[in-house]
């Protein structure tokens, strides 16, 4: 049962096939998942009535079967196999491929657009280096301990606590620092809106940076509103 106050997070681990309609009306699903439901309303101009008769017709017609997935039930072990198999994986790959593009648009177009691409070029770097550090620590530290707790419990083990709520409140700030990062990607590129004297390459990297902020916002959301929240439950039991 959605009401005013359930939480954007809520709605979107819940009901996966909401998370399109959060990217349309460009409400942070993940990092600011804990905002509710009447906050974003009042914000973006919509009724409740509205917005819950569009989150009900996204949950009864979702048909993509990765949004769909539920994750609030599945094994832990499971939803880590999955961001590292898709989510970090997409970073390893999309990272150095849109840095490479961005020099390259930087070096034909910077003199024309210093402006957004200069500081473009700043922020993206920043966040590349930050990610790539995330994704190890997240792979070689948290996610096994979370692994760790979920086998014993499956075992039926009493262990000594393990510690995760102290490397999941570092990766949930460093997040936080990444939703900051694409938020002045969008203002910088005016919503991904390649200029006009823009070549084939300025309009693909615009469109490979949306395509990474879309997927950063599932990987984020996937974290932050249900493997963090679940690996802290499981952590008190």
């Amino acid at each position: 049962m959605i009401t005013e106050q359930t939480t954007v997070g809520e709605v979107a681990g819940s009901i996966p096939g909401s998370i399109p309609l959060f990217q349309e009306y460009q409400i942070d699903f993940c990092c600011g998942g804990g905002r509710t439901v009447s906050e974003v309303c009042r914000e973006k101009g919509i009724s409740f009535d509205q917005f819950l008769k569009r989150v009900t017709e996204a949950g009864e017609s979702q048909r993509d079967s990765r949004l769909s997935e539920d994750w609030t039930a599945a094994p832990l072990s499971e939803l880590i196999a999955h961001i590292v198999g898709r989510h970090h994986a997409y970073l390893n790959s999309e990272l150095p491929r849109l840095a490479a593009m961005l020099a390259k648009v930087v070096g034909v177009h910077g003199s024309r657009h210093p402006e957004s691409l200069l500081p473009l070029q700043t922020i993206y770097g920043k966040m590349k280096d930050e990610l790539e550090q995330h994704m190890w620590k997240e792979e070689n530290i948290l996610f096994p301990m979370i692994e760790q707790m979920e086998a014993a419990k499956v075992e039926g083990k009493i262990v000594e606590a393990i510690p995760v709520r102290g490397p999941i409140q570092v990766m949930e700030m460093e997040h936080e620092s990444a939703g900051h990062a694409l938020r002045e990607i969008r203002r910088l590129t005016s919503d991904f809106q390649a200029p006009q004297d823009g070549c084939a390459t300025y309009r693909a990297l615009f469109e490979g940076l949306k395509a990474f902020e879309a997927d950063m916002h599932q990987h984020i959301h996937l974290e932050n509103n249900i493997l963090f929240p679940r690996a802290a439950k499981l952590q008190s039991e």
